[in-house]
C-alpha cells in the first residue's frame, strides 16, 4: 500500500503532466479528486473559484499574491474560452494597454459576449471579472488571438478607444501607433465607420509621435472620400515620447517610451556607484544570504513548475 508520501508524489506527477502542457491554471476536472485534495493541503494547488485552481508552491506564504498575479491572464483566457468558447473579447482600452505589453493586473476586468450575463465573478485578492453581455460580436478580423485573449486588432482598437484615453495612457496609445506599419487598415474602419472625428484625432496622434507621413495620408484620404476631417492632437503638450523606433516589436517599444518618459527623473535620483566592495568575502556570504528569500518570487513570477527531482525527494518522504 503506497505511503503517504509516495501518494503525494503520485498527485504531483499528475500536475507536472499537466504544467508540461504550459498551464498554470488548471480546471478541477484535469485532476482526480484524491489529487486535487493533496495537492490543496500541502499547498501546490490554490483555488481561484470552484472548478478552477492555480498551481503554486509549497514555500508560499499565506496571502501571497504572487502566484495569482502571474497566472491572471491566463485564468482569464481559459475561463473564457470554456465558458463562451470564441464568443468573447476584451475592451478596446484594454487590448491597447495588453498590445503595448502593460501587463498590469486591474481589480476588474471587462470581457465582452453576447453569452454574457452582467455578473461580476469574484475572484482572488479583491479582483474580478465582469461579464459584460452585449448584442453583437464583432466582426472576426478585427479581433485577434494573443497570449490567449482575444483583442481588438491595433488599428480596431485605436479608433475605438475614446479620445481622453490617449491623454491618459500616451506610452501605452505610442506605442501602439508607433508600431503600426502603413495606415491603410485604420483608412478600412475610419473610411467603413464614416468616423471623420476620429480621423482627425488618430492622424493628430500620429503626427505628434513623428509619423506624419501616416497622418497625411489620413487626412488625404479621408478629404478624397468626401468627409471634412480636422486634425485634433489628443495628447498634451508635455506628453512627447518623439524618438519612438516605427514599426519594432511593442515590448521594445514600451520600454523605448518608459525610458523618454522617466530618463530624467531616473538620472536625477540615481545614488552614486558604490564602486568594488572592499571585504569580498563578506559581500558573498550577504549574497549568498539573499538567494534563497530572492528564489521564490523569481520562480512564481515566471510560473512555479515541479521538477522531477522534486517529485522523487517527496517520493522518498523529504521536502528539502
Amino acid at each position: 500500500m503506497p505511503t503517504p508520501h509516495e501518494k503525494l508524489a503520485q498527485a504531483l506527477t499528475a500536475l507536472q503532466s499537466l504544467q508540461k502542457s504550459g498551464h498554470r491554471v488548471i480546471q478541477s476536472s484535469e485532476l482526480s479528486r484524491l489529487h486535487r485534495e493533496r495537492l490543496l493541503e500541502h499547498g501546490f494547488l490554490q483555488e481561484v473559484m470552484k472548478g478552477w485552481l492555480i498551481s503554486t508552491s509549497a514555500q508560499a506564504h499565506d496571502g501571497d499574491s504572487t502566484p495569482w498575479y502571474a497566472s491572471f491572464w491566463e485564468f482569464c483566457s481559459r475561463y473564457c474560452n470554456a465558458r463562451f468558447g470564441d464568443d468573447w473579447h476584451l475592451s478596446p482600452e484594454r487590448s491597447v494597454m495588453l498590445l503595448a505589453e502593460n501587463t498590469v493586473i486591474p481589480s476588474q476586468v471587462v470581457v465582452y459576449s453576447t453569452k454574457g450575463t452582467n455578473h461580476d465573478v469574484k475572484l482572488l485578492f479583491g479582483t474580478s471579472l465582469y461579464d459584460l453581455k452585449q448584442a453583437n460580436m464583432p466582426d472576426p478580423a478585427d479581433v485577434i488571438v494573443r497570449d490567449g485573449l482575444r483583442l481588438f486588432s491595433p488599428s480596431a482598437a485605436l479608433v475605438r478607444i475614446p479620445e481622453t484615453f490617449f491623454a491618459r495612457q500616451p506610452i501605452e496609445t505610442q506605442t501602439v501607433l508607433a508600431g503600426l506599419r502603413d495606415a491603410s487598415d485604420l483608412l478600412r474602419f475610419l473610411l467603413s465607420g464614416g468616423n471623420s472625428v476620429k480621423a482627425g484625432v488618430v492622424a493628430g496622434a500620429l503626427r505628434h509621435i513623428g509619423r506624419g507621413e501616416l497622418a497625411d495620408e489620413i487626412l488625404k484620404t479621408m478629404k478624397a472620400a468626401g468627409y471634412d476631417t480636422r486634425e485634433s492632437d489628443p495628447f498634451q503638450a508635455a506628453q512627447v515620447l518623439a524618438g519612438l523606433s516605427p514599426v519594432v516589436p511593442p515590448i521594445v517599444g514600451r520600454i523605448q517610451a518608459v525610458w523618454k518618459s522617466m530618463r530624467d527623473v531616473v538620472v536625477e535620483n540615481f545614488p552614486q556607484a558604490p564602486g568594488l566592495p572592499r571585504d569580498k568575502r563578506a559581500y558573498l556570504e550577504l549574497v549568498a544570504g539573499i538567494y534563497q528569500s530572492e528564489a521564490y518570487p523569481s520562480l512564481s513570477i515566471e510560473g512555479y513548475r515541479l521538477t522531477t527531482a522534486l517529485i522523487e525527494k517527496v517520493q522518498q518522504g523529504r521536502r528539502t
